[in-house]
């Protein structure tokens, strides 16, 4: 694993580019901001191939747990020299660059060496976090959100299922699709709080109870197979035309806590999924 910054080889920062897969790099300007001070890139390299990385991930160095990522990945967001203000290191992208190596999973050690290098350069950095991408939400949902029933052994309770009723109710994707939504102006700026409520309800429901399963979100089976916990749910997180497209422009929050990794990942195994209070009382009616 080697941190690459602005001095590294031309070649390497051109791969960044060119490879970056959540959020597009817009050329130098915008590659020179994500390795300012306060951004971080690290990646895994063969011996044998020094200026190819394999995998990278971008971090950010931030006072508190960012909910939206506009302000990650604007290239001409302020650059925060104070190491004292850095308290939380969120993980917004990674990038696989060798599509041979798709299912080999070298992303989980990588946030974890990391995770360890960052703490040890900045003892006062506790939290540790990422802000992801919910891809395929909105396709569920019009899908009828079902999680699997008794194909994979989840089952609802009562009032979990009443929510999820009420909330496709609400979305109405039945009667007319998201796409058609999207094109008569809908944005969650001038969403009801019904929609919004409906919207977070559906998204704790897909995340917190259907993740381990065989159709569960591929980012949450990701961040959770390695130990992560499904922290917080966030809405107008991604305004982007993707973002609305995907997951109405939520985003997620997933908390890495170094302690209790394993913990997670064995429980996770078994179909647990270890999340939050907060995301919790979203699935409630």
């Amino acid at each position: 694993m080697h941190r690459v910054d602005w001095k590294s080889p031309a070649e390497i920062l051109e791969k960044l580019i060119q490879h970056e897969a959540v959020h597009a790099i817009d050329g130098w300007d915008d590659l020179r901001r994500r390795l300012q001070p306060d951004r971080r890139c690290f990646a895994f390299f063969h011996p044998q191939l020094p200026n190819e990385p394999l995998i990278f991930v971008e971090v950010a160095l931030l006072p508190e747990i960012p909910a939206v990522i506009t302000p990650l990945v604007d290239k001409k967001a302020e650059t925060v020299h104070q190491t004292s203000q850095y308290k939380v290191a969120a993980f917004y992208s990674i990038s696989n660059c060798e599509p041979g190596l798709r299912g080999v999973s070298m992303g989980n050690f990588l946030i974890k060496r990391v995770a360890e290098q960052l703490h040890a350069e900045f003892p006062g950095l506790k939290t540790f976090v990422t802000l992801s991408p919910i891809p395929g939400f909105i396709d569920w949902i019009a899908a009828g959100a079902d999680i699997g029933g008794d194909k994979t052994g989840v089952q609802l309770k009562p009032a979990i299922r009443t929510a999820r009723e009420q909330a496709l109710e609400t979305i109405g994707l039945a009667n007319r699709s998201w796409t058609e939504r999207l094109s008569a102006g809908w944005h969650p700026d001038n969403a009801t709080e019904k929609e919004k409520a409906a919207l977070l309800c559906l998204a704790s429901i897909y995340l917190g109870l259907g993740s381990a399963g065989r159709n569960g979100n591929p980012v949450a089976k990701f961040h959770l197979g390695n130990g992560a916990k499904l922290h917080q749910i966030n809405w107008a997180g991604d305004l982007s035309r993707k973002g609305l497209r995907q997951s109405a422009s939520l985003m997620v929050n997933y908390l890495y806590d170094l302690s209790a990794v394993e913990e997670n990942h064995e429980r996770f195994t078994h179909g647990e999924i270890d999340y939050s209070r907060a995301v919790g009382r979203l699935m409630q009616p």
